[in-house]
């Protein structure tokens, strides 16, 4: 072994005469790997060489370590990085980290021996913007990555000999939601092998993590593409811990498992994919220190009807993969349309070819093949006209909405796919712009996608953004098949529309943008804004939307007094951060400033866009971003002067930050004004409430009938029976516990689930338990009760007072209050349980049933029994003398009943009642006995029940 040493160190000083140091820690690393040393001395030594050689000429990366602290969706990230220089003389140094286009840079410092250089976000001249605008006019190369969602910065510095220079990178970015998940990425590219590497990612989300992974490194060929083919497990050396609401992932290989990996230096996209808890509400909104931020993200909600124009690029540029990826992607993306939507497909070059004339086709097995044929039977030729294309499918997409008679919540779009720039036709970008929103008229959203290098992005990029859509790019030799089903994946199921967000006017001010046209599944809206109302102990929100064929408001209000929940000075992990204190304030100046860059961008008017440029140039200022508009000027520490061309090169920021945001939308007018939500239910006394006491009311007869039904845990009490005529029926059903101490009962009995159920105008049927509220009309929608929201469709509407009570109004003509029971700290024989009251009854018809319906068009006599035992009717006014006479009786159907006069708590024990009192189970009161009023299900009607029937 000694021997094989000694000569590979005289050949490798006869080839280059490598540093000692340098040959120590190969030879090291060799001695480390799972192979013969003897071996690969024999058989690489030219390799080993030039390697060596390699390493002379630059210096040695010794540690690269990523930190990235993720709170509430918002991430800091801070990379640091040393080189050790350990030649004879001094070497060039580049420092470079591909980081996401939309993040900002906050801060870059660099140490060079006992110099220290830090850099200073500085606004740029106009002449610079000037520029920065010509440049970004040239077509994009193929090393440019923006479109792809990052960008690179690059920072060089003259390292001199035995000497070791450090870099330390902030930036910090808001992470989006797609197809359901929070993707953190960090690219780990050193291009040497590094001797300490490592990478740390923390995450907090108050709402509780869920669907943690960490999927394999992805390399730049598939970068953008969510989904992993094949192996799916963490990268080598990755250890993830988390807790409900904190997540702690690791990553740091040692040479050996860098070199497994790639023996360059480029490893890949380090990925942390996550998402939260939620429901449908009005969703997370978190408040620290005098801002907010609210994400808004609903789930489960039946998707909205589509109509989509697909609008595909077939010129002669498109010829080979890039229309090959096309077709195969637009044949599953056929697959995946629904039943209900309508669709139609436009090829173009120098002709327009409509695959349907005039109209949108609904989905079928039939026109799904025919399609398929069309898209398969596309052959590229010719020029682009991209112009005349958005404008037959923009009026083919306005004809069908002004001509059919669709639903009016349903969801049109136009997809346009190209893969170069307007040559045919119109060429002038201002006027495609323009000829596009002219004809679009803000009534559909327009989605654009770019396929290679030769594509304009930019004006892909602002015809989706001046049109409510959004943009991707994807390179010719990326894997464009599956991210174009992946684009697709994210827009092709809209669960909401025209979303607004409002916040009492006099609470908030510099809210971000409010209104957003649609609400696609797996994504998600955020809106941030500053408190102005410093006495006020809560934040007010509204959120209204369209689903289908309803119109939901949502509300509540948050507290504002949250330092305990979003305070994150004594989380452990996250005590040495310092900006990330006030990452409430920090998201809301990110998502302003990008909203300042949408709005420019979008704007044609130069006095407005000076306005929004200097307006962003100032926020970027005060939060130290690097944007479009400013730049990292390095400065000398400690003498504030900055360094000569000679020592370092000005840092490389062009195009970070610019990426704008996926879910596009505008400012609303002004919200809400602030006010108190006073309103009281209006309600009668019958009900069914308790353990579970009944009570009818006869108002003309101005007395109350009570009784008590002494059922079984698990029975399901039928409460109103009108199926055949007004097709509704309600059904209670049962949970147990037990009697109290001392009581007479065996067991206590509640309502635990109401279920009302309608078949007029269509089938439909809400289920109500103390929790949450499903309601199905074909289809499902689950609301929570402790979030108080409005569901409103044309013959239904379901309104929640948080924690309260739910209203169901059914045509306007019939209204039902079920009242929600909570205990805070329930005794043995006390469970959370429902109260059912009739409010409206008059769309009941007179032949309606079930242990209340019966009664509510149906009057009953008081009677009073004399000493020779014949009765005589009481009259209204003789009712108080009677109330001590245990002997009364009342008249129903011809039936005596016996009763007792008591006083019943209803509304929540708030109100008392008098009421005569039939014992036994409603013995002679009720028509039959109560077991022939016990459903066999909760959405049994009652239609096959020969006694219900009969009655």
């Amino acid at each position: 072994m000694i021997l094989w040493l000694w000569l590979f160190w005289g050949f490798s000083i006869a080839a280059g005469q490598p540093d000692s140091e340098l040959l120590a820690r190969y030879l090291e690393e060799k001695l480390m790997a799972d192979y013969s040393v003897v071996e690969q001395v024999v058989r690489r030594v030219p390799r080993q060489t030039r390697f060596l050689q390699r390493l002379e000429t630059r210096p040695r990366m010794s540690e690269f370590t990523v930190k990235a602290t993720v709170i509430s969706r918002y991430a800091f990230t801070t990379v640091s990085c040393t080189m050790v220089n350990s030649g004879s003389e001094a070497r060039e140094g580049v420092f470079e980290m591909q980081i996401p286009a939309a993040a900002f840079i906050s801060n870059f410092t660099m140490s060079i021996g006992n110099k220290t250089y830090y850099g200073e976000v500085t606004g740029k001249e106009k002449k610079n913007s000037t520029d920065d605008k010509a440049r970004t006019k040239k077509p994009p190369g193929p090393q440019n990555a923006r479109e792809n969602g990052y960008e690179t910065f690059k920072a060089s510095v003259f390292i001199p000999r035995k000497m070791q220079a450090n870099f330390l990178l902030h930036y910090e970015e808001l992470l989006q939601r797609r197809l359901g998940k929070y993707e953190y990425t960090v690219s780990i590219r050193p291009q040497q092998l590094v001797g300490r590497l490592r990478v740390e990612v923390n995450i907090l989300e108050n709402s509780g993590i869920v669907s943690l992974e960490v999927p394999p490194l992805r390399n730049s060929k598939h970068k953008g593409n969510g989904k992993v083919e094949g192996d799916v497990s963490p990268p080598p050396s990755t250890v993830i811990g988390h807790t409900k609401t904190l997540a702690k992932v690791t990553f740091s290989p040692n040479v050996v498992e860098q070199t497994r990996i790639a023996r360059n230096g480029i490893l890949g996209d380090f990925i942390v994919r996550y998402d939260v808890n939620r429901e449908l509400s009005v969703g997370d909104i978190q408040i620290l220190n005098g801002y907010f931020v609210h994400y808004f993200a609903p789930t489960d909600l039946p998707p909205l009807p589509k109509n989509v124009v697909f609008v595909l690029d077939s010129s002669a540029s498109m010829v080979g993969t890039k229309l090959r990826q096309t077709k195969e992607a637009l044949f599953t993306i056929l697959q995946d349309l629904r039943p209900e939507d309508h669709f139609n497909i436009i090829g173009f070059s120098n002709r327009i070819k409509v695959w349907q004339q005039d109209r949108l086709v609904p989905v079928t097995p039939n026109n799904i093949r025919d399609a398929k044929k069309y898209i398969h039977n596309m052959s590229p030729t010719g020029g682009t006209n991209i112009n005349s294309a958005l404008q037959t499918g923009a009026k083919l997409l306005n004809d069908y909405i002004a001509q059919n008679d669709i639903d009016a919540r349903s969801v049109s779009l136009i997809i346009f796919l190209t893969d170069g720039r307007p040559t045919v036709g119109e060429t002038q970008s201002s006027k495609i712009l323009s000829n596009t929103k002219d004809a679009i008229r803000d009534k559909f959203c327009l989605f654009t996608i770019g396929i290679g290098n030769d594509v304009d992005y930019r004006l892909l990029e602002r015809m989706a953004l001046e049109n409510c859509g959004m943009t991707r790019h994807f390179q010719e030799d990326e894997d464009a098949a599956s991210l174009l089903k992946g684009f697709y994946d994210e827009i092709g199921t809209p669960l909401l529309s025209d979303i607004r967000v409002d916040y009492p006017e006099d609470d908030v001010e510099q809210v971000t943008q409010n209104f957003f046209p649609n609400y696609f599944n797996g994504s998600e809206i955020i809106i941030a804004g500053k408190l102005i109302n410093h006495t006020s102990d809560s934040l007010h929100v509204e959120v209204t939307a369209s689903n289908s064929k309803k119109y939901i408001l949502l509300k509540t209000d948050v507290a504002i007094d949250l330092p305990s929940k979003n305070d994150i000075t004594a989380v452990p992990g996250l005590e040495d951060g310092k900006g990330d204190q006030n990452y409430i304030e920090r998201a809301w100046s990110y998502l302003t400033i990008k909203e300042l860059l949408n709005s420019r961008l979008k704007s044609d008017d130069n006095q407005e866009k000076e306005y929004l440029m200097e307006k962003a140039k100032s926020m970027a200022l005060t939060y130290n971003f690097v944007t479009p508009f400013t730049f990292l000027k390095m400065r000398e520490a400690g003498l504030h002067s900055e360094p000569s061309p000679e020592e370092l090169i000005r840092p490389s920021t062009d195009g970070i930050g610019e990426k704008l945001q996926s879910l596009q939308g505008h400012k609303a007018p002004p919200g809400i004004r602030r006010q108190q939500d006073t309103q009281r239910i209006k309600i009668s006394k019958t009900s069914a409430d308790g353990d579970p006491h009944f009570v009818i009311d006869f108002p003309s007869s101005k007395f109350s009938v009570c009784f008590n039904i002494d059922g079984e845990p698990g029975d399901i009490l039928r409460l109103v029976s009108d199926h055949k005529e007004s097709g509704v029926t309600v059904n209670g059903q049962l949970i147990g516990a037990p009697a109290p101490p001392n009581g007479h009962k065996k067991h206590r009995t509640y309502f635990n689930t109401i279920t009302i159920l309608s078949n007029k105008p269509q089938r439909s049927y809400l289920e109500i338990t103390p929790t949450r509220i499903i309601l199905d009309d074909g289809e499902r929608l689950i609301l929570s009760c402790d979030r108080s929201a409005v569901v409103r469709s044309s013959s239904l509407e379901v309104s929640v007072s948080a924690n309260s009570n739910i209203t169901v109004t059914i045509r306007d003509t019939i209204s039902f209050v079920i009242l929600i029971h909570h205990y805070k700290k329930p005794a043995p024989y006390q469970k959370d349980h429902l109260g059912f009251y009739i409010s409206n009854s008059k769309g009941l018809s007179s032949d309606s049933h079930g242990l209340l319906g019966q009664f509510l068009n149906h009057e009953v006599k008081l009677l009073q029994e004399s000493l020779n035992t014949s009765h005589q009717q009481v009259g209204q006014n003789q009712t108080e003398a009677l109330k001590t006479n245990l002997t009364n009786t009342l008249k129903v159907k011809e039936r005596l009943v016996p009763v007792v006069w008591k006083q019943r708590r209803i509304y929540n024990g708030q109100q008392e009642v008098d009421c005569w009192f039939a014992k036994n189970n409603a013995d002679k009161l009720i028509d039959g006995s109560y077991k022939d009023y016990l459903a066999s299900h909760p959405f049994d009607t009652g239609t096959t029940s020969g006694m219900i029937n009969s009655l």
